[in-house]
């Protein structure tokens, strides 16, 4: 079949999380709650690194651009969702779901190239330790930040040459709250050999690559901590990583769980409830994983807060 652009279309309809009009104010409540959370925790973090010379480390550099990166992936579809409610409107025009899908793009996929950063800062930090500071230095800190942001943008680039080039037909509807990427190319694309040839080489560049990056770091991160003499020794080592790990297994879990879950039932409405979880859900958790568990970033809060005060 023949790639080629449509003009035709001008707006696509998003199912939503639910049809009845009973839970939608309950539902507007629980996700403009929880988005203030995910705000006010990031941007804690935020400041938090910022504000504490201590924690101007390339961990905690990466950690605040992952917080900004959060920020924007959940403010990419939570703010459009409270609008549908309040105004009772499931219609998105076609240039806003292009757009919602690009930006969703871009902050998903500089989470997924950060989180491999983080992993072989934690690499180096363990199993280089005395190297560290000379390896992490400020400037291959930036390019590793640099080159997240160019990757995204050029994921997103590519997603959005192939929707430009599909052809979308009248009233096409989509089983989500938002413009998820995978589920507006499939419904114009699903049946173009070059289509599936195309994604599945973004997914291994954009998807493989990247954990098999993680998995790598955190093989050669156990092989070390295992070798530790003292289990002091090897308790410090798996707290150091242990927050990391931990987003790792929430942002990749939840991901992976939406398609499976997807596939396996068939049902667009489970899909839709249960990409909330990495959507909204992992972004919230985020700020609250390192700050319960790091004892630097709650000592820094606590010194925010007594400079508020």
């Amino acid at each position: 079949m023949e790639l080629r652009n449509s003009t035709q279309v001008q707006k696509f309809r998003l199912q939503g999380l639910s049809d009845d009009s009973e839970p939608q104010p309950i539902l507007f409540g629980l996700f403009l709650s929880m988005y203030l959370i995910t705000m006010f925790g990031n941007l804690l973090i935020i400041l938090a690194v910022s504000s504490d010379p201590h924690l101007h480390t390339p961990m905690y550099f990466f950690l605040s651009i992952l917080s900004l990166s959060d920020i924007g992936f959940t403010s990419t579809t939570v703010p459009n969702m409270l609008l549908d409610i309040q105004t009772h409107s499931t219609a998105i025009s076609y240039a806003g779901c292009l757009t919602q899908m690009s930006v969703f793009l871009i902050f998903g996929c500089m989470e997924d190239m950060l989180l491999t950063v983080m992993a072989y800062d934690r690499f180096v930090a363990i199993c280089h330790p005395l190297h560290y500071t000379i390896i992490m230095n400020p400037r291959l800190c930036v390019c590793f930040a640099a080159l997240s942001c160019l990757v995204s943008i050029f994921d997103s680039l590519l997603h959005n040459l192939i929707a430009l080039r599909c052809t979308f037909t009248q009233n096409m509807v989509i089983s989500n709250f938002f413009c998820d990427p995978s589920q507006v190319l499939n419904l114009a694309c699903s049946h173009t050999l070059t289509y599936n040839v195309i994604m599945y080489i973004i997914a291994v560049i954009f998807g493989f690559l990247p954990i098999s990056g993680i998995l790598f770091s955190y093989y050669k991160i156990v092989s070390s901590i295992l070798k530790l003499p003292s289990p002091d020794g090897k308790y410090k080592a798996f707290s150091t990583c242990g927050s990391h790990l931990s987003i790792v297994c929430l942002f990749y879990g939840t991901g992976f769980g939406v398609y499976l879950s997807s596939a396996v039932s068939h049902s667009p409405r489970y899909g839709s409830v249960a990409s909330v979880m990495y959507t909204v859900v992992t972004p919230m958790l985020n700020p609250f994983i390192y700050s319960l568990r790091n004892r630097d970033i709650k000592n820094s809060l606590r010194k925010l807060y007594g400079r508020i005060l």
